[in-house]
């Protein structure tokens, strides 16, 4: 999840799809990520979209991904 959200802004149903998991699931996860600040939402109309928090959070992100790809090598 936080993968896809870091390629780009993603509404529920597009993000669910994407994971292969109902949208009701994803929202749960998505509203434990709001509550721990890793995601923010912007509403468009009946639309809500996901994206991680801010570049830092996406730094972060990237930087726990590159360390645990180079432990597997």
């Amino acid at each position: 999840m936080l993968e896809a959200l870091a390629a780009s802004e993603l509404c529920v149903s597009d993000l669910s799809a994407a994971l292969g998991l109902s949208v009701s699931c994803t929202s749960h996860q998505l509203r434990l990520l709001r509550a721990l600040r890793l995601v923010r939402h912007r509403r468009e109309g009946k639309l809500v979209f996901y994206s991680l928090d801010d570049g830092h959070i996406v730094r972060l992100f990237r930087d726990g991904l590159e360390h645990i790809r180079e432990e597997a090598v």
